[in-house]
């Protein structure tokens, strides 16, 4: 069973961008807080907050915390996104959640396109799911409740097991992963993953993740002898990633 990638973003700072201003405005204005909100929310501090971004002040945008459900990444991918440890994760419990009934997984695009790698890969998906409830089956036999079978019968699921995650990271944090997951050299699912939150969060916030992205977006790339090659073609795609958006 192959799963698809869904990205939903649930919360958000209400406001982000006056959020921001008003935290970096507090630290230079003799105001009181209440008249400091005012002179906030009767101006578009679209232009504040671009030259907060140019000065590469980044503390005020840290106020500023979205939060996304993702359903359809594996557990390779789940591996790798809680990495980014300035940031808040609530897992899908394979403890807790039987697999009995049968776990969706992702198939990766190299394996799929190969009809003969794509079956045996699938066969052996199949061979697990068999493995998994034979072994859970013998342990609620042998006298372990539900949650006790489950967390030891799990060992035998593979990284293409599909998991279901929310997570929520401030836009500081945000934007370091978007320089490091939309690189082309980032994994494959992960990127798409995060490609999906930067569409996201451009509509709610453009003026902070105006130039969002991976580093080679601002200059140089930065993987030396391992970059990609392809600057033109990923300067080109996140120019204009807004369009892409459903």
């Amino acid at each position: 069973m192959e799963s698809k990638l869904k990205v939903i973003l649930l919360k958000h700072t209400p406001d982000p961008e006056a959020t921001v201003a008003m935290a970096a405005k507090l630290c230079y204005s003799p105001s009181h807080i209440e008249a400091l909100k005012e002179k906030i929310a009767a101006k578009d501090q679209k232009k504040f907050v671009e030259k907060l971004m140019e000065m590469g002040h980044m503390s005020p945008i840290e106020h500023a915390s979205f939060t996304f459900a993702v359903e359809g990444i594996s557990r390779a991918c789940s591996h790798q996104l809680v990495r980014h440890r300035l940031a808040s994760y609530s897992q899908q419990s394979q403890r807790y959640v039987s697999e009995e009934s049968g776990f969706d997984y992702v198939l990766p695009p190299s394996i799929k396109k190969d009809y003969e790698l794509a079956r045996y890969f699938e066969e052996f998906m199949g061979k697990a799911q068999e493995a998994y409830n034979h072994v859970v089956k013998r342990l609620k036999e042998q006298g372990l409740k539900d949650e006790e079978a489950n967390q030891d019968a799990r060992f035998i699921l593979p990284n293409a097991c599909e998991t279901k995650i929310i997570l929520t990271m401030n836009a500081r944090e945000l934007i370091h992963f978007f320089r490091q997951r939309c690189c082309n050299r980032a994994q494959w699912e992960i990127r798409a993953m995060a490609i999906e939150m930067l569409k996201l969060v451009k509509r709610i916030a453009p003026t902070i993740f105006c130039k969002a992205g991976p580093d080679c977006l601002k200059g140089k790339c930065p993987e030396g002898k391992y970059s990609c090659g392809k600057m033109k073609e990923v300067r080109d795609f996140f120019r204009g990633v807004e369009s892409y958006a459903d």
